[in-house]
């Protein structure tokens, strides 16, 4: 997925064509890239993620962007029933859980009306072609009472730090994701964020979906943020 900083970033269809041969590309050694680059932070805001669920032990939750597959991990863990659906191939096969894994499209979900109590995701708010779409989906599957969780990265409301955060995430990112995987991937992370809405746009547009109780909190100081709702 070689582009230039110059270059509009992907959208419709060739944003799907293009996210899906990154993760592809990527999937060998996302993991270690991700512990590396947060510092293993990204652990513990997943840990959060799932408690923001307060689902009773054998619900059904729906991990979408499973990749890997550290929620589903996580889920199974916690004494919840996960499924794991993701765009790419390449993520499902290295995957490492033992939840059951289909590939599919986030926008249409092989899944029935109302048949899932809970829905996680982990950073892909930003690859999926359109969130309006996704949020929909989001409330189709989800039943009424349902718990969604939401992680995203996101900018430290603190100047300095938002400063320094951009530094890191523009330049040092990049630089370690060439090191250990595909530069040009790497590249493109920081540059999708222009894709994310403003965070009260994005809180109204699930209100909207159909969902109560949305909230925005923002983790390790800004720079990653978990969004929560329940499904109305």
């Amino acid at each position: 997925m070689a582009r230039h900083a110059t270059e509009p970033l992907p959208t419709g269809d060739e944003k799907v064509v293009a996210v899906r041969e990154m993760f592809d590309t990527i999937a060998p050694r996302y993991d270690l890239v991700n512990r590396v680059m947060t510092f293993r932070m990204d652990v513990g805001w997943r840990k959060k993620a799932i408690a923001s669920l307060e689902l009773p032990a054998g619900s059904t939750v729906l991990d979408l962007a499973a990749g890997t597959g550290d929620l589903c991990r996580m889920l199974l863990d916690g004494g919840l029933r996960p499924i794991g659906i993701d765009l790419s191939y390449g993520m499902l096969a290295a995957a490492r859980t033992t939840a059951p894994l289909a590939q599919g499209d986030a926008l249409r979900l092989p899944v029935a009306d109302r048949s899932i109590d809970g829905v996680t995701c982990g950073f892909a708010l930003r690859n999926f072609r359109e969130l309006g779409p996704f949020f929909a989906e989001l409330a189709r599957v989800t039943r009424p009472g349902g718990r969604i969780a939401l992680l995203e990265v996101a900018e430290p409301p603190n100047r300095l730090l938002r400063f320094g955060h951009g530094l890191y995430f523009g330049k040092v990112v990049p630089l370690i994701g060439g090191l250990l995987s595909d530069r040009a991937a790497y590249r493109y992370l920081p540059d999708s964020v222009a894709y994310l809405p403003e965070p009260e746009e994005m809180l109204a547009m699930l209100r909207e979906a159909g969902f109560d109780a949305v909230r925005r909190d923002l983790l390790s100081v800004g720079i990653s943020q978990l969004v929560t709702a329940t499904r109305r």
